[in-house]
């Protein structure tokens, strides 16, 4: 495993990215403390659930069970001037 400070990190980004392409973990540093870890993307497709899951397992986060509503409701129409015209007229 690679470690380099915040600067060294920033400088040489390209240098370390490479590292990361190889399967290598990039450990940044803050005045010698761990402060992120930079490894290699899956290239496979995970979902959000599978790449939590070590969190998960670890009691550090808790994944919602039931699925949100997305149904967005089809906008109102109302008689009148559109919202945006009253505010122009307003603000002149």
């Amino acid at each position: 495993m690679i470690s380099a400070g915040i600067k060294e990190f920033k400088n040489k980004l390209s240098h370390y990215l490479t590292f990361v392409k190889k399967g290598e973990d990039v450990l940044i540093t803050d005045r010698g403390k761990v402060v992120a870890r930079v490894i290699k993307e899956n290239s496979s497709e995970t979902t959000l659930r599978q790449s939590l899951q070590t969190l998960i397992m670890k009691g550090l986060i808790i994944f919602p069970n039931k699925q949100l509503n997305k149904e967005i409701p089809d906008p109102m129409v109302v008689p009148g001037k559109p919202i945006s015209e009253m505010v122009k007229e307003d603000r002149r």
